[in-house]
């Protein structure tokens, strides 16, 4: 049977509601904005109004855009060390903070610790890019995977979800039975580990598909630039100055300008938002599970 809301119960419930309402309105306009301004004649989002619909219709940057040459190959770079990076994340970032769930593990403690410390204190850029001369990957694929390759954030989301999800009887009984750590862990612990593994790949995939500096750090070779690099080229190479005395040209070269810069947020963010939806119940699920005890 139903249980009938008391008259204090209804006005809670709607005064939530607005209030949640309002939040996402703050939080999603933004966002919606710049889709609706890279459609818009720059000239108008330059006014200031607000818009709900693109006004003035004007497609300069996406021609620009979708014309440039190198944006493709920064995509497939972009991907690669993505899905790369990303493998090599989670190979390695599950198999570490199941093993630091384990209170039978010794020394546990004292890596938790170590691994914690480079949360507050690292080395900083100079030395992070000897290391990487120093071991031969400068320039390559590897510069950009390996140097990210553990976040100790995700790891400590991956032990806490191990520690609370996986019964230490269910171990018991698979060694009563013969089973050994591998077999358990790749048999019994990662089938039962999708939410938190979906998790991280959103979380990995992410950071690498945003990532700016490393490449500037890392990379030397223009065809192995990933895309945030090459949109981030396309526009100083559209700004407008320089030697041209056409008042036309000037203008529009400064229209491409303002377009480009919301025309590349789209362009840049597409994937993440067609991938994100099959994953949010899984992301929702994971860090509120995996979050329950540090």
């Amino acid at each position: 049977m139903k249980q009938k809301l008391t008259f204090a119960d209804r006005v809670f419930n709607a005064v939530n509601a607005a209030i949640m309402t309002v939040v996402c309105v703050i939080v999603a306009y933004p966002l919606y904005f710049v889709l609706v301004a890279s459609f818009t004649d720059p000239n108008v989002v330059n006014q200031g109004r607000v818009l709900f619909w693109p006004v003035k219709l004007f497609l300069g940057g996406y021609e620009r855009i979708l014309a440039y040459p190198p944006l493709w190959r920064g995509y497939w770079n972009t991907i690669v060390y993505t899905v790369v990076g990303s493998v090599l994340s989670i190979a390695v970032t599950l198999p570490a903070g199941w093993a630091l769930s384990r209170r039978d593990m010794a020394g546990r403690r004292i890596l938790m610790f170590l691994f914690t410390f480079t949360m507050f204190f690292s080395g900083g850029i100079i030395p992070l890019f000897i290391v990487i001369r120093g071991i031969g990957i400068y320039n390559t694929l590897w510069a950009m995977a390996l140097p990210g390759a553990v976040s100790v954030y995700n790891l400590i989301v991956c032990r806490s979800f191990f520690d609370t999800n996986i019964p230490r009887e269910l171990l018991e009984a698979a060694r009563i039975d013969g089973c050994s750590d591998f077999r358990f862990f790749f048999r019994i612990v990662t089938p039962l580990s999708s939410t938190i593994i979906a998790v991280m790949i959103l979380f990995y995939a992410t950071g690498i598909w945003n990532s700016f500096m490393n490449a500037v750090m890392f990379l030397s070779d223009s065809d192995k630039m990933p895309l945030q690099v090459v949109l981030r080229n396309l526009i100083l190479a559209n700004q407008a100055g320089g030697m041209t005395v056409d008042a036309s040209q000037v203008i529009m070269r400064q229209k491409l300008a303002e377009q480009l810069k919301y025309a590349i947020i789209v362009v840049s963010a597409v994937p993440l938002l067609v991938i994100y939806p099959f994953l949010q119940k899984y992301f929702a699920r994971g860090v509120t599970v995996g979050a329950v005890k540090g």
